[in-house]
């Protein structure tokens, strides 16, 4: 039976238990100890398609940065797509873009590393997917942008972006290859493409009716857990929040996980607690909880 989360159990269970396992660690974690805070955007952290932070989790962000614990956002979004956020990234300064294919510093405006899908990789897998699903539709996004085959239908305005056929445009690593297809309905068109391409590549999905691609062992799980290594971060200090498919793979890595209430069944299946929805700034709610008994044993 899939467990269903409601937002009363966050209000003493979940989040005092995990106060409690904390502090319980305390002598293991040591002062030494760091807390690091990984979090989706969309759907999660933000309402979807958002461009502004609401004010109180801004607030808590803000406050979890000058205690000194790094919140790192990691979101399917493309680069193009973070103007807004950059902000409130903090002082650690590090972003996970493109479902983990791109790690962004934000305060230097620069890839600090990206694993893309190269033209010959990429158009076979193309291939494969228009033979089995003929009529697939296809787009890739590049560091500059989104290119989009001839037949591709981009539900967000791409002024400028290139269209062509995929040979033509493919003259860069793609971050993410983009599939979506009319006539196959949007709940199975995921598992027939994951079944298609199979270990060649990464295959996700975090809106209904489009899959994306990554390279191969790309998630959100692998550059996290590449960042953690570069900050000396141990998974058993990460404390994740998700809410799509996408997110499974961090949240699976992460010592602690949530789900927000509003997230995919999938999702709340392998988190190990539940915060309340996106809408009411789940996230934030669970992290100033956290503030005010948890990060005193690491921040000070």
């Amino acid at each position: 039976m899939v467990r269903k989360i409601a937002d009363r159990d966050f209000a003493q269970a979940n989040v005092d238990r995990q106060g409690d396992r904390r502090r319980s660690e305390a002598g293991r974690h040591g002062r030494g100890s760091r807390m690091l805070i990984a979090t989706d955007l969309d759907g999660t952290l933000v309402p979807n398609d958002t461009v502004a932070l609401p004010p109180f989790t801004a607030s808590v962000l803000r406050r979890l940065d000058t205690a000194g614990v790094p919140v790192v956002f990691v979101t399917a979004r493309p680069l193009r797509w973070m103007d807004a956020f950059w902000p409130h990234v903090g002082n650690h300064g590090i972003a996970i873009v493109s479902n983990g294919a791109i790690t962004y510093d934000a305060h230097e405006r620069r890839i600090v590393s990206l694993v893309g899908i190269g033209s010959d990789v990429g158009l076979e897998v193309c291939d494969a997917i228009t033979g089995a699903l003929p009529g697939a539709r296809f787009a890739i996004e590049c560091t500059d942008g989104i290119r989009l085959d001839p037949e591709y239908v981009e539900p967000y305005p791409a002024p400028g972006a290139p269209r062509g056929p995929l040979e033509k445009i493919w003259t860069d690593p793609a971050v993410k290859l983009l599939v979506r297809h009319p006539d196959v309905d949007a709940d199975l068109l995921h598992d027939q493409i994951a079944a298609i391409v199979g270990d060649a590549a990464t295959v996700t999905w975090s809106v209904s009716g489009l899959v994306e691609i990554s390279a191969a062992g790309i998630t959100k799980a692998s550059a996290l857990q590449s960042l953690c290594e570069s900050l000396d971060v141990r998974s058993d200090d990460v404390i994740a929040f998700g809410d799509m498919p996408n997110d499974i793979p961090m949240i699976m890595w992460a010592g602690t996980s949530y789900a927000v209430a509003n997230a995919h069944e999938s999702v709340q299946m392998v988190a190990q607690h539940g915060a309340p929805s996106c809408a009411d700034e789940g996230v934030a709610q669970v992290l100033d909880r956290l503030l005010k008994t948890t990060v005193p044993l690491t921040g000070e």
